[in-house]
């Protein structure tokens, strides 16, 4: 009964512990507030839009490379357009392809090491041979091959190659096939460990599937490691991203993102820098950003922390 009272406090107990372990982290804390204020500022650009009355890609020859002003924080870039709002819009496209892609190779690599890591055997093998396989690739180039393919030489429809968001998806989906390796053997190792455990084989013994096995008993016993990965992974996605349209093979203009906001100011470099250090160090701050915070978290879900101030406390 004493037991059954405390449980819950123990958890509240530990999960307050690891938000103050979260805050002593004082890089990812800054880091988090820093995604927070970025994040906000993306999801609030079509009101920032409404309240400036101007269109991010509308072209104005005569307002070409303006100083900052009221009416242009951050001035105009080459074709007369307003640097704060189209970096505005490069943080939705960027920040957009860095989570969703990040979210899809979570649940692909989830996937692939859940089942190598519970039932082992043949399956493990061949699962963990495509995944050494995909490893061994040179991730960049290959990334640069596959998004210079033509999809209308794969036979891909025009509906779904010729829509406004098509680019947008092609990008997401050409890096989510390449980034679940390091998700996949995280969760095949923990699998592997947990499957030994006495709760494991406790459910097995009273005849739960494997399905529910993986999803009641081994899933929830993962999620520090797989939440840490994801957030890693968003950063490297970003600076994939960056890359892929700085080179003229993810995000295609009009629309903007901060790859190909550097593409276009890359011959401007000496005669308006400045239209380069803005995205060039939106982007090295929030790949850092998203670096630091999950360290962060690291810090503050190690169950080795977690167990050290349980046995303090009982």
């Amino acid at each position: 009964m004493m037991h059954a009272l405390t449980a819950p406090l123990l958890r509240h107990s530990a999960h307050t512990r690891g938000w103050h372990r979260f805050l002593e982290h004082r890089p990812a804390a800054i880091s988090a507030a820093i995604l927070f204020v970025l994040v906000l500022l993306a999801l609030c650009q079509p009101l920032i839009v409404a309240a400036m009355g101007q269109n991010p890609d509308a072209v104005d020859l005569l307002a070409r490379f303006e100083p900052p002003t009221w009416a242009h924080p951050l001035g105009t870039d080459e074709l007369g357009r307003d640097v704060f709002l189209r970096l505005l819009a490069g943080g939705r496209v960027s920040l957009f392809v860095g989570v969703v892609a990040a979210l899809i190779g979570t649940i692909v690599g989830t996937l692939v090491g859940l089942w190598a890591g519970y039932y082992g055997g043949r399956v493990d093998s061949i699962l963990m041979r495509v995944t050494d396989a995909v490893i061994a690739l040179p991730l960049l180039p290959v990334l640069i091959v596959v998004a210079a393919i033509d999809p209308a030489k794969l036979g891909i429809p025009e509906a779904w190659r010729g829509g406004d968001r098509a680019d947008l998806t092609r990008i997401v989906v050409i890096i989510a096939l390449f980034g679940w390796t390091t998700v996949a053997r995280l969760v095949r190792g923990a699998a592997l460990a947990l499957r030994e455990q006495e709760f494991v084989r406790a459910a097995t013994a009273l005849g739960a599937t494997p399905l529910r096995i993986m999803r009641v008993h081994l899933l929830p016993n993962m999620a520090s490691p797989i939440i840490v990965a994801t957030t890693l992974s968003v950063g490297h996605v970003i600076l994939f991203e960056s890359v892929l349209s700085f080179l003229g093979l993810g995000i295609q203009p009009p629309r903007a993102s901060w790859g190909n906001m550097l593409t276009g100011a890359q011959e401007l470099i000496w005669s308006a820098p400045l239209l380069v250090v803005y995205p060039g160090m939106l982007i090295f701050v929030t790949v850092m950003a998203f670096n630091f915070l999950g360290d962060g978290l690291q810090h503050a879900l190690d169950p080795r922390a977690t167990q050290r101030g349980e046995r303090r406390t009982a």
